[in-house]
């Protein structure tokens, strides 16, 4: 009977564990004429595991062992066994691991339903992805963190990389995919020495293959946190990273992503066809890779090397300025032509990295953010690295400061990232101005670029100047619409009023444990003792509260206020309106579009998932369309210029004040974005564009159905967006029931309230 399944166990210094991963191995399916084998590569193991594996091969007809005259490592076991492989299919399993029960039994039913459609001249799964779990030391368990990318995608059925990109986002190991041996053996690529090893195998594979599958069963148990693993280890050869992407790097520069030339001759191999049972109809891998895909190539491999970086305990300290330069000659080396850095935090690691500027990286990684400006570009990395230098000496001043009693009467205002005069805070200074006049308001500011854009009289500090670092130190309230840096701490005394800036549609704060595609890299611990810096919480409306309560835990005081951003909103006159209207140029009889899509933190950067081009010719002259991305997007959206019979564009990306574009606007366009929810306080039509709206519940989390409740129309391409938008006013009743849920609180009083219950008033 044909081998269809081959599992190949590298064994080296594993006699604790190796019995275990035997038995569920082997336990599984009892007969001898079973349709699977292990070999199992002794890799001259300093202990007892070659006997055990003796001792259970000679009990087990299935197992067959080789013995390794010198040691060659994960990668050299592995390709020492491939010559001995009759199956299939070839599964490599780490030896201080396990299966669960009936894991055997279930490969090898999916494996045989692959080979029926190789009959029936389809083409076969290339690569089978399977589901995990994480074991860790004391006994607890996790599920797959990646789960949710492969679960109900294209995959279950059979899929290309380029089909579901998102693949890149999961593990990269062998050990939890299942390779068709031929194609394999015809990719032209061999696992590499030292650690990191099967990335080489697993990126080219991926790529290659005409057809992957995701397995949705847990079918292995990865034990995580065992002494000697790679992935808590000290050593010099985490650095053998580099050779592994060098060699994936190589293979995606070949003609077509693959060289038949290079390609390993089956013919004088034991495990040829005719063996195996599975034929050569399809054994051609290598397809063109497009440039998305390398993009995300390259992005997967910076962050991994990063992400080994960051780690205690990894790279020797001796060793981890080499380590970063080799991180800097990676981007040199492999970054892809036309290249975008990604939006937020992570691209001002990137760039950092790529300039090499560690001492700039360190203050990132120390303090939890470096000053906006890093986020423009390269030109911003040099000051950076002198405010690094000096910023020893500032929070000695800043203690200092902290020595001096608390002034009752002053007020620290930021919003955005000190990015300037906005949102909820701008709306609860104008009103504490009014009816708390004893408090002086002083507004925080990343440069004096931003200073410039403050309304006139407003007194503002620059970030990391003496004059910021006193009030900082002495302000009696903060307020801001996101997290002062952790380094500026709270004093016993100070009121800190967190405003947030918008209604959730999407999982916030700790919610996000559950979404670690989105969470990316997120320190919960710092956000929880962020939140623990809380006395006010300021909610929008009822949902939010519910929400809010769970996702940012705390001991704060929920303010059900509404947002102060939106008393302007609610007081809007169609004078204010008209204002508006003159001040963006927009004609009489014109209708203008506000298209606002929102930032999606699994494909970083601006993601033009509507041509806004084709949509003005579709509108025609009488529309304007307002185009503002998201200001995490460091790029705008490009080209805009229109045909002459289509819609006039304009991009509004840079304009300061949202609310303006709010009240220039007849209807808005958005995606999941926070707007709507504002924008609905106008009483205006809303349209929904959610193109991609299964893969942004899965990556992102929500906490609502918007297609069981939109906010007016809701379309999924472009010919329906159009056609919602020449409506006129189509969902009304949507509209209708959406304020009803999500604006009640939205009266014009929401500042008032706020200052009244924080701030000492005068009446």
């Amino acid at each position: 009977m044909p081998v269809l399944l081959s599992i190949v166990l590298p064994v080296h210094g594993v006699e604790r564990f190796l019995p275990r991963c035997l038995d569920s191995l082997l336990a599984d399916t009892p007969s001898a004429e079973s349709r699977f084998e292990v070999i199992a590569v002794d890799d001259r193991s300093p202990d007892r595991s070659g006997a055990i594996l003796d001792d259970h091969a000679a009990r087990d007809p299935r197992l067959r062992v080789l013995h390794l005259a010198e040691n060659q490592g994960l990668g050299g076991a592995r390709t020492a066994a491939l010559p001995e492989v009759r199956g299939a299919y070839v599964w490599f399993v780490d030896s201080d691991d396990w299966v669960p029960e009936g894991t055997v039994s279930a490969l090898l039913d999916e494996l045989t339903g692959e080979l029926e459609r190789e009959r029936r001249g389809e083409a076969p799964a290339d690569v089978l992805l399977t589901d995990f779990v994480h074991v860790y030391p004391d006994g607890g368990t996790e599920p797959n963190p990646w789960r949710h990318v492969l679960t109900g995608s294209p995959l279950v059925e059979g899929a290309t990389l380029a089909e579901h990109p998102a693949v890149f986002r999961t593990v990269m190991s062998v050990w939890n995919k299942v390779f068709r041996r031929d194609f394999l053996l015809g990719l032209g690529v061999s696992f590499g020495r030292g650690f990191y090893e099967d990335i080489s195998v697993t990126y080219p594979a991926l790529l290659a293959a005409e057809r992957l599958r995701y397995l949705d069963r847990p079918c292995y148990f990865y034990r995580r946190g065992r002494a000697g693993a790679i992935t808590s280890t000290a050593s010099a050869k985490h650095a053998d990273a580099f050779a592994q992407y060098d060699a994936i790097f190589a293979f995606l520069d070949r003609p077509h992503g693959h060289d038949s030339a290079d390609a390993p001759d089956d013919s004088d191999r034991s495990g040829a066809s005719d063996r195996s049972g599975a034929s050569d109809g399809h054994d051609r891998p290598g397809r063109p890779v497009p440039g998305t895909l390398r993009t995300l190539v390259f992005e997967r491999t910076v962050q991994q090397a990063l992400t080994v970086y960051d780690t205690p305990g990894l790279v020797p300290v001796g060793l981890r300025p080499e380590f970063f330069r080799r991180i800097a000659e990676h981007f040199t080396r492999h970054r892809p032509a036309g290249y975008r850095f990604p939006g937020g935090v992570r691209g001002v690691q990137y760039r950092l990295a790529a300039r090499g500027s560690r001492r700039a990286y360190a203050e990132l990684r120390r303090t939890g953010r470096l000053p906006r400006e890093l986020k423009r570009g390269a030109r911003a990395v040099a000051p950076a690295l002198k405010k690094g230098v000096r910023s020893s000496a500032r929070f000695t001043a800043y203690n200092t400061f902290r020595r001096m009693p608390l002034n009752p009467n002053l007020a620290v205002y930021a919003a955005y990232w000190h990015r300037g005069y906005a949102c909820s805070p701008a709306a609860i200074y104008e009103k504490a101005k009014e009816l708390a006049p004893g408090i002086h308001g002083v507004w925080v500011v990343e440069n004096r670029a931003r200073a410039a854009t403050l309304p006139d009289g407003v007194p503002y500090v620059i970030v990391n100047t003496p004059a910021y670092l006193r009030a900082m130190a002495t302000a009696k309230y903060f307020v801001n619409n996101v997290n002062f840096p952790r380094t500026m701490a709270k004093r016993p005394g100070t009121v800190h009023v967190q405003t947030q800036h918008g209604t959730p549609l999407k999982a916030m704060g700790m919610d996000l444990r559950d979404h670690p595609v989105a969470a990316d890299g997120m320190d919960f611990d710092r956000l929880q003792e962020a939140i623990d810096r809380w006395d006010f919480l300021v909610s929008s409306n009822p949902h939010t509260s519910e929400h809010f309560a769970r996702a940012f835990p705390g001991r704060y005081e929920m303010l059900d206020t509404g947002y102060p951003r939106n008393d302007r909103l609610a007081d809007a006159t169609p004078a204010a309106t008209a204002a508006m209207r003159e001040r963006f140029g927009l004609a009489p009889g014109r209708t203008a579009v506000l298209y606002a899509p929102t930032h999606r933190e699994a494909r970083g950067g601006y993601v033009p998932l509507l041509d806004v081009r084709e949509l003005a010719r579709r509108l025609g002259p009488d529309f304007t369309l307002l185009v503002r991305t998201h200001y995490f997007h460091t790029g705008g959206p490009g080209d805009l210029t229109a045909d002459e019979e289509a819609a006039e564009i304009l991009d509004v990306s840079a304009h300061p004040t949202v609310e303006d574009l709010y009240l220039a606007a007849d209807v808005l366009v958005t995606d999941y974005s926070s707007m709507m929810f504002d924008y609905a306080v106008l009483d205006r039509p809303i349209v929904v564009f959610a193109p991609d709206w299964e893969e942004y519940k899965r990556d992102r989390g929500v906490y609502f159905d918007l297609f069981e409740q939109p906010p007016g129309a809701l379309t999924t391409d472009p010919e329906g967006l159009a056609a919602a938008l020449l409506a006129g006013d189509p969902e009304p009743a949507a509209r209708a029931d959406f304020r009803k849920r999500f604006c009640p609180w939205d009266d014009g009083g929401a500042a008032e309230r706020v200052v009244r219950r924080v701030f000492p008033t005068a009446s």
